[in-house]
């Protein structure tokens, strides 16, 4: 239960809609031009909403036995894929809400799904290999075993695949599946985010620490002090500014000229229970945090990682996702009650306050 009495939607979260799915509201997204909001449940069900409206287009019930893992939208948008505990894979054509193919796995959980950047291949990760397929379904190359389960994958481009296990994380080449580069590091490794050129390399580790390569030394370093497990991380579209998780406070590292190493970062406070997800807006300096305390906070924010606040709302459960419509206009939260919200985006018209007798530390100071 939320403490931070946030009323309603403030500052640049404006009048959108709201939905309920019939569980847990566990993933989703936005199709090409936010025509439509995709939303997967624990309960194992799909169901798509009308962008504008929220109205239901289309519902598929307990179509993943166990529940939904994960999706990810084509870059085309007419389709998307769902993984779930059941083994399996769907692709789905996104206007009707038909599986287009479905594929079998075996027993375990499938906890990761990415399409490439060009949108011919999706990669899928069960236990502790990944599979590569080409845009029809059809299998074209698997991993060898990793040394532990799979945590994270994420393409560095469209010629490269990324995933991350218990010591290592390791690069693909799109086309064979041949390895090209393992950088090594004795840890848990949890979450995995790249930097839009690939150049950069960040995880968040069991041990409470953000590690993170430079690809092409091979140096790496930590970040240290977090009170919890950094699992929520995102770069901006530029690859300058890190946002990280790990407790209540979002801290923001940037690796203009010479950071993040020897630098002082941005920390940015409002929620009251930690972060569990954050989403950078296309092309700007706003950073979108979601919290286990229902809170959705908007952030405007400098290049030094600094900023402060400008649009928040209490959802009253966990948020599990945000998401920002690939325009920027929109704003998508799915929480632990089956709740998507979706708030138009307005413009800023100066920071707020968190509500309450006593603001958190620093809240306004940035």
């Amino acid at each position: 239960m939320s403490d931070i009495n946030v009323p309603g939607p403030l500052g640049v979260l404006g009048q959108g809609w709201s939905a309920m799915v019939g569980d847990y509201a566990i993933a989703g997204g936005w199709s090409q031009r936010g025509e439509a909001l995709v939303v997967g449940d624990a309960g194992g069900s799909i169901y798509a909403f009308d962008g504008n409206s929220g109205a239901t287009v289309w519902e598929r019930p307990e179509v993943h036995d166990g529940g939904v893992l994960s999706m990810a939208i084509h870059p085309g948008g007419s389709m998307f894929a769902t993984a779930g505990q059941d083994g399996r894979v769907l692709i789905w054509n996104a206007a009707e809400g038909e599986i287009s193919r479905a594929i079998e796995l075996g027993n375990d959980w499938v906890e990761n799904v990415a399409w490439s950047p060009d949108g011919q291949r999706l990669a899928v990760s069960c236990s502790r290999q990944v599979h590569a397929y080409n845009a029809d379904g059809e299998e074209v190359w698997r991993s060898e075993n990793h040394p532990s389960t799979v945590s994270a994958i994420a393409w560095s481009s469209s010629k490269e695949l990324a995933t991350a296990c218990y010591g290592r994380v390791s690069f693909f080449e799109a086309a064979t599946g041949a390895l090209r580069q393992k950088l090594e590091w004795q840890g848990s490794l949890v979450s995995m985010v790249l930097s839009s050129d690939g150049g950069i390399v960040v995880c968040g580790s069991q041990d409470n620490s953000v590690h993170f390569w430079r690809r092409s030394t091979g140096h790496d370093s930590e970040m240290w002090g977090y009170p919890g497990k950094p699992s929520a991380l995102a770069f901006d579209a530029t690859g300058t500014l890190l946002a990280t998780g790990g407790g209540e406070s979002v801290t923001v590292w940037s690796f203009r000229r010479k950071g993040p190493e020897g630098t002082k970062p941005g920390v940015l406070q409002f929620h009251v229970e930690p972060i569990t997800t954050l989403a950078f807006a296309p092309g700007e300096m706003r950073l979108a945090s979601g919290g286990r305390d229902g809170a959705v906070v908007v952030w405007s924010l400098q290049r030094n990682g600094k900023g402060g606040p400008i649009g928040a709302e209490d959802l009253g459960a966990s948020v599990a996702e945000v998401y920002w419509r690939p325009d920027g206009g929109a704003l998508a939260a799915l929480d632990a009650q089956g709740g998507v919200t979706v708030w138009q985006i307005g413009q800023a018209k100066g920071r707020i306050r968190r509500p309450g007798p006593t603001p958190g530390p620093g809240a306004d100071d940035y």
